[in-house]
């Protein structure tokens, strides 16, 4: 298995792969910028797409999309299974969303993210036939202590107690769809608040998990791609998820299983991605709680970064400024 840590072997990636990634995420972000609150998502997509595809061209590994934006006929978008990078260095498993959080970008709302992730090869689940998860994440306090599988009421009061915290102070991340309805209303029942977010639940479970962060649990179902692109941080962040897919009909029930995927079974987190070596970056598009959004002064472009590290369990942030010039 290729390690991403510090090794003198030129198959074995550095620290500095997650500054290489950086690059493309910040290439994404600044790209999408001209998109921000016209309306037109697809554009603002496709220039990110553009953008992060040319710049992880050029970093030195061997890149398999295991979560990309559609299948191959779907080009330009990164697509599963599609190779990317240099051809030389380690070969690993890659997540990426050039924009999670389209209709974010579109409105000119907050949260909106440009996303990649990286595990050694072999890693990282394929899920791509079930579009749908159900997930928890908490941060640390909740390993051991929360569950998928009990309701959501009890959850909360076993962390509060974790946390050492009154219910009436937890605060429950979800994303705001008809689907949740029930949820939401459990989760106020049960004394705690709640957070509703209108796109990007993976800056929503980072901000579960992160230390000091002002939401306290992300639950509900979302996107399969980002319950494995969250896994990558919360590897990081020592915080709980778990998963379970949500197929929508009987069809995509059966793609699953065609796909040697479990249903009505909860993936923990080292069954989403295997083992610590994992690499989580994400720059961002628009402000949000995790970073702030890309910004213009003059001549310069302003982006926030953050990168994490499961080997090490690091959280960085990596400020930068780009000449307009190179980029707008």
């Amino acid at each position: 298995m290729v390690s991403l840590t510090a090794d003198t072997s030129p198959l074995r990636p550095d620290r500095n792969l997650a500054l290489e990634l950086v690059r493309a995420t910040e290439a994404a972000s600044i790209r999408a910028v001209p998109f921000i609150g016209r309306g037109d998502k697809e554009a603002a997509d496709g220039a990110a797409v553009d953008a992060m595809r040319a710049f992880l061209g050029t970093v030195n590994f061997q890149g398999r999309v295991v979560i990309g934006e559609g299948e191959k006929d779907n080009a330009p978008m990164l697509f599963n299974g599609e190779v990317v990078g240099s051809g030389r260095g380690p070969e690993c498993d890659i997540a990426v969303d050039p924009i999670d959080g389209t209709s974010l970008t579109a409105a000119g709302r907050q949260n909106a993210l440009s996303v990649i992730a990286v595990s050694d090869r072999g890693t990282m689940l394929d899920a791509s036939s079930v579009f749908y998860m159900d997930k928890l994440v908490t941060g640390p306090a909740g390993v051991g202590v929360v569950d998928i599988r009990l309701p959501v009421g009890e959850n909360i009061r076993l962390l509060a107690k974790a946390l050492g915290k009154p219910v009436d102070e937890l605060v429950v991340s979800v994303l705001n769809r008809p689907r949740h309805e029930k949820l939401i209303e459990e989760i106020r029942e049960a004394g705690a608040g709640t957070r509703l977010m209108s796109d990007g639940d993976v800056a929503g479970g980072i901000n579960a998990a992160r230390h000091g962060a002002r939401t306290d649990m992300c639950v509900g179902v979302g996107g399969s791609p980002e319950g494995i692109v969250t896994a990558c941080a919360i590897k990081a962040l020592g915080g709980h998820i778990q998963g379970r897919l949500w197929p929508r009909d009987d069809e995509e029930r059966q793609r699953g299983i065609d796909a040697d995927l479990k249903m009505d079974y909860v993936y923990e987190a080292e069954e989403l991605v295997q083992g610590d070596n994992t690499l989580f970056v994400a720059t961002g598009v628009t402000d949000g709680q995790l970073v702030a959004g890309v910004s213009r002064e003059g001549n310069y472009v302003y982006t926030e970064s953050v990168v994490l590290r499961g080997a090490s369990g690091t959280l960085r942030r990596i400020s930068s400024e780009h000449l307009v010039s190179k980029w707008l």
